[in-house]
C-alpha cells in the first residue's frame, strides 16, 4: 500500500504532503480506490500493480492520476489503465497501460487483444488525446513535453513514434496451487506456464500490425479473489 497515494492523488497534491497531513491525504487515497463493496470483479488493484511495476523498473513518471478522474463514485474511468512518462536513452516515451486483473489467462488474452485493437485506432486515439491534454496536472514534472505531444495541432503520427502499450494480465496459476515450496521443478512448471501465455499474445498481437512497441508482464496469482480480499481488508483499515 505504500504506492497508493502516488496512484491515487494528483501531482499537485503530492506535491502538498507532508507530516502534519501525510495521514489525512494517505485516508483520502484508500477512500478513492471504491467506495462500496461491490470489489470482487473491480480492476483498480491490477492498476495500481502495473503503476507499481512501472514506477519500481522502469522509473517512470505518473502523466495522470487514473483514480482521481473517476466519473463518479465507484465508477472506473475508461480510456488507457495508465498513462506514465518513461525516459529512455535520453527520449521521452509516452506509456499508455493496458490491464486486464482476471483469474483465467485465456480470458484475459482474449479481452487485452481486443482493447487494443480498438486503442491504437486513429479516431479512438485521437479522441483520447483530446481528453488526456484535459487532464494533465500543470505540476507533472514533463507537463511542457506532454501538453505539447498532446495538442490538438500535433499530429498522431509524433504520438505513434513516442507510444509504448505495457500490458499487465494477472490470472489464476495452476502452478502456483500446485506447488507449496519453491524447488526446480516449480521453477520449471512457473516457466513453462508464463511462456505458453507470452507466445499465445505475441502470435496474436504480431497479427495486430501494431506501430506501438508493447512491453507484457504476466503475473501469476494463487487465487485472485482470496488477493481482492486481502487487500480490501487493509484498504479498510486506512480508510
Amino acid at each position: 500500500m505504500e504506492w497508493l497515494p502516488e496512484f491515487c492523488l494528483t501531482a499537485s497534491e503530492l506535491k502538498s504532503l507532508k507530516p502534519g497531513n501525510a495521514f489525512s491525504m494517505i485516508k483520502k487515497a484508500a477512500r478513492m480506490v471504491y467506495q462500496t463493496e461491490k470489489y470482487k470483479s473491480r480492476g483498480e488493484f491490477g492498476e495500481l500493480f502495473l503503476h507499481m511495476i512501472l514506477r519500481q523498473i522502469y522509473k517512470s513518471i505518473p502523466a495522470i492520476s487514473k483514480i482521481y478522474f473517476k466519473d463518479s463514485v465507484n465508477h472506473t474511468v475508461k480510456g488507457y489503465d495508465a498513462v506514465h512518462i518513461v525516459q529512455i536513452d535520453g527520449k521521452l516515451e509516452l506509456w499508455l497501460g493496458e490491464v486486464k486483473f482476471y483469474n483465467n489467462a485465456a480470458d484475459a488474452i482474449r479481452d487485452v487483444i481486443a482493447e487494443i485493437q480498438e486503442h491504437t485506432k486513429q479516431d479512438y486515439l485521437r479522441n483520447e488525446k483530446m481528453l488526456l491534454a484535459n487532464k494533465i496536472d500543470p505540476n507533472s514534472s514533463f507537463y511542457p513535453t506532454l501538453s505539447k505531444l498532446l495538442d490538438q495541432n500535433t499530429s498522431l503520427d509524433e504520438l505513434f513514434d513516442c507510444a509504448c502499450i505495457p500490458i499487465l494480465i494477472t490470472y489464476d496459476s495452476g502452478t502456483l496451487k500446485k506447488h507449496n515450496k519453491t524447488t526446480d521443478d516449480f521453477n520449471k512448471e512457473l516457466e513453462e506456464e508464463v511462456l505458453a501465455i507470452r507466445q499465445k499474445i505475441e502470435e496474436k498481437t504480431s497479427n495486430l500490425n501494431l506501430s506501438v512497441k508493447i512491453h507484457l508482464f504476466l503475473l501469476p496469482l494463487q487465487e485472485k479473489s482470496v488477493l481482492i480480499q486481502k487487500l480490501d481488508e487493509q484498504l479498510k483499515r486506512l480508510q
